[in-house]
C-alpha cells in the first residue's frame, strides 16, 4: 500500500481522493499523536489551522477542526494565511502543532493538509508513519460534555504575523518598487501590505482570490505575465509567489526570471560578506544548478545537498546549525526569521540587499552564471515502478557517460503527482534538450 504522507503532507484531488472524511480522520489521528508529545496533563492541546483560499479549502478546514474537537483539541483557525504564517503563528501561539490546509503550486481543484510540530516545525517521516498508522485504529478516545475540543477565531493572526516580517530587515526599502504576483493565493492580501510595510512601492497583480482562480496562469509556475508587467510599469524588480506562498522568484528590471539558485547565491554571499552565514554553508537540494555548485565554490561557500523537497532541507539546516538553505523553485529558509520557507520573507530579504547596495537585481544575480537546464515530466502510471526500471536506470547511465564532467542527469519520481521528473544539465541547450527528451521517451514508452 502507497504511503500517505508525500514530500509536503498528503495531498490529492479534493472531494475525491482528499475527502472530508480522510480529514476528519487524518486530524484526529495527528491530535492523538500529538497528544502524546504533550508535557501538560492539565491543559487541553491546541492546534492552528490555516488554509489557502481555493474553495475546498472551506469543506476540509471544517472537517479538520472537526477531527479536533471530536478528539478533545481546540482548533485556533486563523483563515487565509501563508503556510508560513500557520508554521509562525504555532510557536508564536504556543500550540501543540499546525495544520495547514493547501495544494501550494497545484491545480485548483487539489488540496493538501500538512502539520507542523510545536515550534512550528515540519515534521520528519517517522511522526508522519506514526500518524497514519493511528488512522488504523477503530476507535478514538472520545471526550465528552466540557472536555470537547473548542473552534476559535483568532482575530490577530494577520497582525502578528506582519510584525514578524517587519522584524526580519533592518534596512527600509524606500524607493523600491516592485511588482507583486500573488498568485490569487494565500499572499494576496499580505504580501503587497508587508512590503508596503517596508517602505517599497508595491504594484500588487493577480491579488483577488475568487476560491477557484489560485495558481491559474499566474504566479511562481507561470512568471510570463509578471516580467511582462515589470517592463509596462518600469519596476525595480518583481516577485512571484504560489497559492501558499511558501515560495518566491524574482524578475529583475530587463524582465529576467532570477531563480531560487540566483536568490539564495545573492543571500548567501551577503551573509558570508557579514560573517552571519555559519560555517560558510549553503544548503540546497540535488535539483539546484550547477552554476550554483561553481559560484559559491568560487566565493568559498560549501554547498551541501539534499533530496528534493523543502523538509530535507530543513532537516540539514537544523542538523547543522545553519543559516541559509532553499531550492531552486524558490523555497527559501532562514532558520533566524523562520522555521520552514517563507515567500514574503524572501521577497523581503532580497529586496534588502537591493537597497543596502544600490545595485539592480540582475547585477546581483550576475554572481551565478545559469548552466541550460532541461526539464521534462512524464506522466505515468507507477513513478517508483518506472524510475527504478532497468531500462530507464539503462538510458540515464549512458547519457551520464556521454556528458562526463560538462552535464548531468537527474531522474526521481515526484513528491505530490504520478510523474517521473526527467532533468538535464550540459554544457549547451541543444545538449541538455535532445537528452533530456531521448530519456524522457524510454520512460514514457516505459510508463505506458
Amino acid at each position: 500500500m502507497a504511503r500517505l504522507f508525500g514530500t509536503d503532507g498528503v495531498r490529492g484531488l479534493a472531494n475525491d481522493e482528499l475527502t472530508p472524511e480522510l480529514a476528519l480522520r487524518l486530524a484526529s489521528a495527528a491530535a492523538v499523536v500529538f497528544e502524546n508529545f504533550s508535557s501538560a496533563d492539565d491543559v487541553r492541546p491546541r492546534a492552528v489551522v490555516g488554509r489557502d483560499p481555493r474553495a475546498s479549502g472551506e469543506m476540509l478546514e471544517a472537517a479538520v477542526c472537526a477531527g479536533l474537537a471530536a478528539t478533545g483539541v481546540d482548533a485556533i483557525r486563523v483563515g487565509v494565511v501563508p503556510t508560513p504564517a500557520v508554521a509562525f503563528l504555532t510557536a508564536d501561539y504556543g500550540a501543540d502543532f499546525g495544520v495547514m490546509i493547501s495544494a501550494s503550486h497545484n491545480p485548483m481543484p487539489d488540496n493538501g493538509i500538512k502539520f507542523f510540530s510545536a515550534g512550528g516545525h515540519k515534521l520528519d517521516d517517522a511522526v508522519e508513519d506514526r500518524i497514519e498508522a493511528a488512522m488504523a485504529d477503530a476507535d478514538f478516545a472520545r471526550p465528552i460534555g466540557a472536555a470537547v475540543g473548542r473552534v476559535v477565531d483568532a482575530t490577530d493572526a494577520g497582525a502578528r504575523y506582519r510584525a514578524h516580517l517587519g522584524s526580519a530587515i533592518t534596512q527600509r526599502l524606500d524607493g523600491i518598487t516592485v511588482v507583486v504576483d500573488c498568485a490569487h493565493g494565500a499572499a494576496a492580501d499580505l504580501a503587497p501590505l508587508a512590503y508596503a510595510d517596508a517602505g517599497a512601492t508595491v504594484i500588487p497583480i493577480h491579488a483577488e482570490p475568487d476560491g477557484l482562480n489560485i495558481n491559474e496562469d499566474c504566479g511562481s509556475t507561470h512568471m510570463g505575465k509578471l516580467q511582462t508587467a515589470v517592463l509596462e510599469h518600469g519596476a525595480d524588480l518583481g516577485l512571484a509567489h504560489d497559492g501558499d506562498a511558501d515560495r518566491c522568484l524574482a524578475v529583475d528590471s530587463s524582465g529576467q526570471i532570477v531563480d531560487g539558485d540566483a536568490i539564495m547565491a545573492v543571500l548567501a554571499t551577503a551573509l558570508s560578506t557579514r560573517g552571519e552565514l555559519r560555517d560558510n554553508v549553503l544548503v540546497a537540494t540535488v535539483m539546484s544548478n550547477l552554476g550554483l555548485h561553481i559560484a559559491m565554490r568560487d566565493a568559498g561557500i560549501t554547498l551541501r545537498t539534499t533530496a528534493v523537497g523543502d523538509r530535507y532541507v530543513l532537516e540539514e539546516l537544523r542538523r547543522g546549525g545553519y543559516s541559509l538553505g532553499g531550492e531552486q523553485s524558490g523555497h527559501i529558509v532562514v532558520p533566524g526569521s523562520g522555521t520552514t520557507g517563507d515567500g514574503i520573507l524572501t521577497g523581503l530579504l532580497l529586496m534588502e540587499q537591493v537597497a543596502a547596495t544600490g545595485r539592480r537585481l540582475d547585477d546581483l544575480a550576475a554572481i551565478m552564471s545559469v548552466l541550460p537546464q532541461e526539464l521534462i515530466n512524464v506522466r505515468v502510471a507507477d513513478k517508483h515502478a518506472v524510475a527504478q526500471s532497468e531500462k530507464v536506470q539503462h538510458a540515464v547511465t549512458e547519457a551520464e557517460s556521454e556528458l562526463g564532467e560538462n552535464g548531468r542527469v537527474l531522474l526521481r519520481p515526484s513528491g505530490t503527482e504520478q510523474l517521473v521528473r526527467v532533468m538535464v544539465e550540459a554544457g549547451t541547450a541543444d545538449t541538455a534538450q535532445s537528452i533530456a527528451r531521448r530519456i524522457a521517451t524510454v520512460v514514457e514508452a516505459v510508463g505506458a
